[in-house]
């Protein structure tokens, strides 16, 4: 089986999501990646270096820039013409991409999958990851989403994949490219973070997120998390949310301030390797799930704890 996969990137560097895709599309047979970009060639050397990638196609054209969905996907549902499978990343991107080309090819995508159990046979969550199912395809070709945090990363380093030019699709001319905003910070991407510390509505405003959370993140040079209430409630943006509807992590240590536990927040977290929850509240449903439980009001705890770090 020969599978084909979506190297997330931006024009310079690719994002570590592939790696994780790697390991499940070697799972399936032989994996060749995808690189659709504008001036590229640097990504497309990366993505040759991964271990276990046998051939890069390089696809470079300015309609592809920006990864527009409406854009990429032709050429993906292009390439599938030699291709038994296509995987990406359970991110932003890889969600607006594969359902696209699935719709092109006439099959259905198995999303956000577990693991791989054959050949055609996969496991994803359901219920906000309260069951986990198994599931079969039928289709000639399969269309998946990858959950990162499910498979090992692929060595980033090893590989001597040859790299091939492919003539893409071009512009669709049904969707453009107008701006975007990119929040910059030093801090670790949540997807990638070793250490997370997460603040929830508890804290009441931005105000009290920004006094409460950020010196106990700087003290472990974690990443800053928010529960889908904390960002409704305005006091972070909107990429810090964790949660089913916002970025599924499993880092090291993850820590739940004043967080109650909700299943859709559970579903984007409770993979993490060790769980600190600090709420006033013991019935909490986070407790549930914590490894580390302390029963206290976050405004006294959180700063005496960070005070002794």
């Amino acid at each position: 089986m020969k599978t084909l996969i979506w190297v997330e990137h931006n024009n310079e560097n690719m994002n570590e999501a592939t790696l994780a895709v790697v390991t499940a599309a070697a799972q399936l047979g032989e994996v060749h990646a995808l690189v659709a970009g504008s001036a590229c060639a640097a990504v497309a050397d990366q993505a040759a270096k991964i271990s276990g990638v046998t051939t890069v196609h390089v696809a470079d054209d300015a309609a592809y820039a920006n990864a527009l969905a409406e854009n990429v996907a032709p050429l993906v549902a292009s390439l599938m013409e030699s291709h038994d499978a296509f995987l990406a990343p359970a991110t932003t991107t890889g969600k607006n991409i594969a359902p696209r080309v699935a719709a092109l090819l006439d099959v259905m995508q198995i999303s956000d999958i577990l693991s791989v159990e054959g050949d055609k046979t996969f496991t994803r969550p359901i219920y906000a990851g309260n069951a986990i199912a198994t599931v079969q395809s039928s289709d000639a070709k399969l269309v998946i989403t990858v959950r990162g945090t499910a498979f090992d990363k692929a060595a980033a380093e090893g590989g001597s994949a040859s790299v091939e030019a492919v003539s893409g699709t071009g512009d669709a001319g049904i969707s453009s490219f107008v701006s975007d905003e990119i929040a910059k910070s030093e801090r670790p991407e949540l997807t990638s973070a070793k250490i997370i510390v997460s603040g929830g509505r508890a804290l009441g405003s931005s105000e009290k997120f920004e006094e409460v959370i950020t010196p106990l993140a700087d003290k472990l040079g974690a990443g800053i998390g928010a529960s889908r209430a904390a960002v409704d409630a305005g006091y972070v943006p909107n990429d810090y949310q964790v949660g089913q509807t916002g970025k599924i992590v499993a880092p090291e240590v993850y820590v739940a301030i004043g967080i109650s536990g909700a299943i859709q927040h559970l579903a984007g977290m409770k993979d993490s390797k060790v769980i600190v929850a600090i709420n006033k509240d013991e019935d909490a449903p986070i407790f549930q799930v914590a490894d580390i439980g302390l029963v206290a009001d976050l405004f006294n705890a959180v700063p005496e704890l960070t005070g002794k770090l």
